[in-house]
């Protein structure tokens, strides 16, 4: 049985290569002159005392870039309200009249050494005219707002619908109770271990960039837009990546600076960002506005569903943000619940703010935090217990597929039955007991619970392309589009594999970005390699043992038909005479190559939290967590586990620790480091019991669905249901994240007085 994944001892052993790993004869070294100021004109900038000291090769500028490099891509395959169309307003790769945010790359500054090019920078002179500006959507949306693109009306690109408002609107006329709830899903700064790094070429008319990314495909597309090439004229590599998270699934202004600067400079350029430049200019996430209500029946039914939210998207747009904040959201609109009229409205704003992308979850999380409060607020204000009025209003298992309101088909699920284990192993019942001995030694216990689904495994390309490559000593060499960095996928398509061609798993190794081929497909993200890109790799394998099936019986000389596989070897049917697919390999072409694509499945599954609070301090702990998690079919169950134990702790680290801040004045980033802002640590989310409630899906060949953000997704309103259920114990009726010790012990005082 393995005990490790193959990719950990490279990783213990310091063997593993990331982007400032990698060198290249000649380079040169870049450092970004970023804006100190969030909005304002660029009247000029003076390069000459940078260009003069020692060491420099040149300082590029927006003026440098300008009509050479185009704007990076944003779009939406769908339209607004009334057929309203995304207005992208294009982001250059170094900012050109305008900075719109503070961290806005101005100048990039090319030297012999990253000291020279640091010191450099502090030499260019920039001239701004301040402008006002504006950080909150809220604000972005007022009349009279500073714009932060002249050519973006009231600061909204989109104004954004989904669902029936007419059948909503019914369904709310004829409601024997309304209840209403406002929540907002505060905003995070991704963080990965890795900052932010590349090593940009032009070789032999072929771009090279060495970065970080979570897939060469997409950005290869990305920086195919930008730079005006085919794709099949770049290359980007990447080994390792220090974490992902969504922040490194799209293209990056610096990277095309950068590659910029190598083709005109004819050496390489190599940049490595620092921990201050990932908190300034990295994409942020999350920071959405949800007023949300229910229209019930007097049974405690629900009849129908609205939700009207404001989405902050940043100073521009990333290439992926207006469709995780529109499609990403409202894709499992209703839950989990038997609903027959809901609408969403989701409004887009530009700030002077860091641009908003993807983290964790991209758009779920934020949807199953505004439904899932909202129910135990519903629960709470009908005097019902919170899980019977799930129960009530959950999508039966006999009417699976299930249209839900907003249009997309769930295939399969039994809601009632997650519950049901997870309220077993929480022992729901006896909850007023456990919270009776808190009160004893002082402490408020509160109880909340999540019953989530999500979509995971949609793709932008229209499939995912592998390769199986035999190598001279016998191993295979498996080239995918989705990339690896921290989940496992090199173990587990290792596993698929050789359960398909029954080889020991150390016969594989993966590939998903280098100089020497060209893969297509779609990139990790959506909680899809598995289920997705894991499916195309295990029918690759099949094709490979249907090749091999020709070779075997020409060397053997027997009929196709006699020939049988099995544990590697192809063997004449009741004889002993028999082939190793090996040494077949050595003999004949057996390398495929395989395209396919599996698209969206649901994983739903059901949390419980139970936290205790000290009212003297505001210090909150986790004293006990279920996750029962309908997954599908697992492959890999330790890695399923690592990866719903990260999920549980990012999404407790945006309940109780992290909020990036800005100044409403002057746009100036106040969490801009770690001593201002809290990352979750080792030992947070206590008492974790995992639970498992497969039903698997038809919709790959696997029948797995996708687990990477199903922690996040359900601990998020888990934990903060939980944190309220204690709070209003105490008389708070109304708190939001993050339950920091100094903001439930404010929220406590004030209910004192």
């Amino acid at each position: 049985m393995l005990k490790g994944r193959l990719e950990d001892d490279r990783m213990l052993t310091g063997r593993g290569r990331y982007v400032s790993d990698w060198n290249l004869p000649g380079q040169l070294y870049g450092h970004f002159l970023r804006s100190d100021r969030a909005h304002a004109e660029i009247v000029s900038i003076d390069t000459a005392d940078a260009l003069a000291h020692p060491g420099v090769a040149a300082v590029f500028t927006g003026a440098d870039v300008h009509g050479v490099l185009k704007s990076l891509p944003a779009a939406l395959p769908v339209k607004g309200r009334g057929g309203m169309e995304l207005i992208n307003p294009g982001r250059p790769a170094l900012a050109h009249g305008r900075v719109r945010f503070a961290g806005d790359a101005v100048a990039l500054i090319v030297a012999e050494s990253a000291l020279a090019a640091q010191d450099a920078a502090e030499l260019v002179a920039v001239e701004y005219r301040d402008l006002p500006v504006v950080v909150s959507s809220a604000d972005a949306l007022a009349p009279r707002a500073p714009l932060v693109h002249d050519q973006v009306p009231g600061n909204t690109v989109l104004d954004y619908e989904s669902g029936d408002e007419a059948a909503a609107r019914a369904a709310f006329e004829r409601a024997a109770r309304v209840v209403k709830m406002d929540v907002h899903v505060s905003r995070v700064v991704g963080n990965p271990m890795e900052p932010r790094a590349c090593l940009a070429a032009f070789v032999s008319d072929q771009y090279h960039l060495y970065t970080c990314t979570q897939g060469a495909a997409i950005m290869r597309n990305q920086l195919s837009a930008v730079l005006g090439v085919p794709p099949e004229s770049i290359r980007v590599l990447a080994e390792e990546v220090g974490g992902g998270f969504g922040v490194r699934f799209n293209l990056y202004p610096e990277y095309c600076a950068a590659l910029f600067a190598a083709k005109k400079l004819g050496r390489p350029v190599k940049w490595t960002g620092t921990r201050s430049e990932v908190f300034l200019a990295d994409e942020q996430a999350r920071d959405v506005r949800s007023s949300g209500e229910l229209a019930l029946d007097d049974s405690g039914r629900i009849l129908g569903m609205r939700f009207d939210m404001v989405s902050n998207l940043g100073a521009y747009l990333a290439p992926t943000g207006p469709f995780i904040n529109t499609i990403g959201i409202v894709n499992c609109l209703s839950g989990v619940y038997d609903v027959p009229a809901t609408y969403a409205r989701i409004r887009l704003a530009l700030t002077n703010t860091a641009p908003m992308a993807a983290y964790r979850g991209a758009g779920r999380p934020i949807m199953s935090y505004a439904l899932e409060r909202l129910m135990d607020h519903a629960a709470r204000e009908l005097g019902m217990d919170p899980a019977e009025f799930r129960r009530r209003n959950f999508i039966p298992k006999d009417k699976f597929p299930y249209k839900i309101a907003a249009g997309f088909e769930y295939d399969c699920g039994d809601f009632a039955g997650v519950m049901d284990k997870a309220l077993s192993s929480a022992s729901w019942k006896s909850f007023n007991q456990r919270k009776n001995e808190s009160e004893k030694r002082g402490k408020l216990r509160g109880r909340g619970m999540a019953t989530y689904i999500e979509a995971t495994g949609a793709g932008f390309a229209p499939h995912d392309q592998v390769e199986l490559r035999w190598g001279d000593d016998g191993t295979i060499t498996v080239y995918a589009p989705t990339h690896n960095h921290g989940q496992g996928h090199e173990t587990t398509f290792a596993q698929l594999l050789s359960g398909v061609l029954g080889l020991p798993l150390e016969s594989f190794r993966l590939r998903t970005a280098g100089p020497e081929f060209f893969i297509a497909g779609n990139a990790t993200g959506g909680s899809r390699s598995l289920l997705a890109v894991g499916s195309v790799v295990m029918l690759a394998g099949r094709e490979m043992v249907k090749r091999g099936l020709a070779l075997a019986a020409e060397k053997l000389e027997a009929a196709v038909a006699d020939i049988e596989f099995a544990q590697g070897e192809y063997r004449i049917k009741g004889t002993d005479r028999k082939v190793s697919m090996r040494d077949l390999s050595r003999e004949g072409n057996l390398d495929i190559a395989y395209q396919n694509k599996f698209g969206a499945t649901f994983p739903n599954g059901c949390h419980i939290a139970e936290v205790e609070v000290e009212p003297e301090t505001g210090d909150t702990q986790i004293v006990s967590y279920i996750a029962c998690d309908d997954a599908g079919n697992i492959i890999n169950h330790q890695i399923v586990e690592g990866q719903v134990q990260g999920g549980l702790t990012q999404g407790a680290g945006q309940v109780f620790s992290e909020l990036a801040v800005y100044d409403p004045e002057s746009g100036q980033l106040l969490t801009g480091s770690f001593m201002d802002y809290a990352m979750p640590r080792a030992g947070l989310v206590d008492g974790i019991k995992l639970l498992e409630y497969p039903v698997p899906t038809r919709l790959n060949p696997l029948g797995a669905k996708g687990v990477g953000e199903a922690g996040v997704t359900g601990s998020m309103p888990a934990l903060m249901n939980a944190v309220v259920d204690a709070l209003q114990q105490a008389g708070v009726k109304q708190f939001e994240m993050p339950a920091t010790p100094a903001r439930v012990w404010r929220a406590l005082q004030d209910v004192r007085r």
